[in-house]
């Protein structure tokens, strides 16, 4: 739990402590501010919702929100559009991380900085006629809509220059920036193994689901050596968004095959509440949705005990819930003692 200075100087005023070690204390924390690999506590208030906001509005800006317009300056214009926004951006970034200990608006700039670089690999790739076998994909705006083999360059930019970032910035949403291009690659990839221009809709299921789990088994390991949780998060973030899409899906036409979906969304809400990884509570939770409404719709359509026992279900549920509340501390200790302290339950992490 995080203390401030305010609480130090009122445990000093209660007694607590002494006078003299309280000017130690926030002596010694003044000192180590901004020290190690942390990367900034995340906050939510109009400051921290302003910088991010306005970074996501100049990314969108480069990318997504693009017009038609733009990428007809052609590639050689749109490279060096891409290059002037990354330096002023990293410049601006680096003054504010190290010469004015702004971190959050420093690193966001950065991050920005990052963002640039699919932009400046479409204009080389636009430029030269670099496309390969897949062809010219479209326009700048198509890299965030549509799947094509042809954006993998890109994307590989994108995390080598995050990677890059990451070593002189420690700062978390650039891994976001990473784990983002990681998730579109997870698509990308698609028409790549199976050689042809648009893959078909069961190799992309397919390749996304083992995508998925490599960005998850590496967000654990992330995990497992940082102590921070804002690193590792975004990578369990995108890799579950790849693994638990390709899962749903499925078109599996047996109940059986449907049960075991269910069944492994709940052992997504398992680690989420054995390990406080609230990221696979939702994605769980989104899963056992899913299949109640096939129940509902398809399988107990006509059923009129459905409700009644779906109710003594959630009831069970509830149960369940009160007796983990009585035994929290018993299953918390046992966690203690036979966790790695990087996969130990944290308050307030993914």
């Amino acid at each position: 739990m995080p203390y401030s200075a305010k609480s130090l100087r009122e445990a000093a005023d209660a007694g607590v402590i002494s006078p003299v070690d309280l000017d130690r204390l926030l002596a010694f924390l003044a000192s180590h501010e901004g020290q190690g690999d942390a990367s900034p506590a995340a906050r939510f208030d109009a400051a921290h919702v302003l910088w991010y906001a306005g970074a996501l509005i100049v990314i969108g800006a480069m990318g997504l929100f693009s017009t038609l317009a733009f990428t007809q300056m052609g590639g050689r214009a749109l490279t060096a559009c891409a290059i002037a926004y990354a330096t002023a951006f990293g410049v601006a970034g680096h003054h504010l991380w190290y010469g004015k200990n702004l971190r959050v608006p420093g690193g966001l700039l950065i991050a920005i900085a990052v963002s640039m670089a699919p932009l400046a690999v479409y204009g080389i790739q636009d430029e030269l006629g670099w496309w390969g076998k897949f062809g010219k994909p479209g326009t700048v705006q198509d890299f965030y809509v549509w799947v094509k083999g042809s954006w993998i360059f890109m994307e590989l930019a994108t995390v080598a220059a995050g990677v890059v970032a990451l070593r002189y910035f420690r700062f978390a949403f650039i891994v976001a920036i990473i784990a983002f291009a990681l998730w579109f690659m997870s698509m990308d990839l698609a028409p790549w193994f199976s050689g042809t221009a648009h893959a078909d809709f069961e190799t992309q299921r397919r390749v996304s689901v083992w995508f998925g789990l490599a960005v998850l088994a590496v967000a654990w390991i992330v995990d497992y050596r940082s102590s921070n949780g804002d690193f590792a998060f975004w990578l369990h973030l995108f890799g579950l968004m790849a693994f638990w899409g390709g899962i749903t899906a499925s078109s599996s036409s047996t109940e059986l095959g449907k049960a075991v979906y269910c069944l492994l969304n709940v052992g997504l809400i398992v680690i989420a509440v054995i390990l406080m990884r609230r990221a696979y509570a939702v994605f769980g939770a989104f899963g056992i949705c899913l299949y109640l409404g096939h129940l509902a719709d398809v399988v107990f359509k006509d059923s009129l005990w459905f409700p009644f026992s779906l109710s003594l279900i959630g009831i069970a549920v509830i149960a369940a819930g009160l007796l983990y509340h009585r035994n929290e501390r018993a299953i918390a200790a046992w966690l203690e003692a036979h966790l790695p302290a990087g996969l130990r339950p944290r308050s307030a992490t993914t």
